[in-house]
């Protein structure tokens, strides 16, 4: 397994993986990263100096998954948002969200973020488990302005815990 950071090549493999997720989970709905125009483009999207993607690679060298932050417009400041946290089928449930997420809690605590926000869906039940496993804590709604009205579930880490 190798992670790094993301490059434009990964573009076309990520948004593939991001929507066959979300079309397996009944989430191809409108309000979710399904119908956001930023999925083709996530080099793009990352190059943003406040953000950062990690790409998973097999050891064949294909991209099977990845992981970012974001400041997402709206949140407090301290705060970037987790996002985009997608794998390919074969790949789930072998530690490798767990350490994606690992990489990005690293990443923000460098950067001197102190809390990392997420939004999801119960139907992305393991994801939620990972996610309560790794210390976040449910909110009563979202954070900031990202666009994603559809999501059901808000969790917010305390990096400083």
């Amino acid at each position: 397994m190798k992670f790094r950071k993301i490059q434009a090549s990964d573009n076309e493999r990520l948004a593939q993986i991001i929507r066959k997720t979300l079309e397996s989970f009944g989430l191809n709905i409108p309000g979710t990263v399904y119908t956001d125009p930023t999925t083709d483009n996530l080099h793009g999207l990352f190059l943003h100096p406040s953000s950062v993607y990690f790409v998973a690679e097999n050891s064949a060298g294909e991209v099977i998954g990845g992981c970012g932050l974001y400041p997402t417009r709206g949140l407090p400041d301290g705060y970037a948002e987790l996002v985009k946290l997608y794998l390919s089928e074969e790949s789930r449930g072998r530690g490798i969200g767990r350490a994606l997420m690992e990489k990005c809690h690293e990443w923000a605590r460098e950067k001197g973020l102190r809390h990392i926000y997420l939004e999801t869906f119960g139907e992305l039940s393991s994801a939620v488990t990972l996610y309560q496993n790794l210390g976040y804590q449910s909110l009563p709604g979202p954070l900031g302005k990202s666009g994603h009205d559809a999501c059901t579930i808000w969790m917010e880490k305390n990096l400083s815990r």
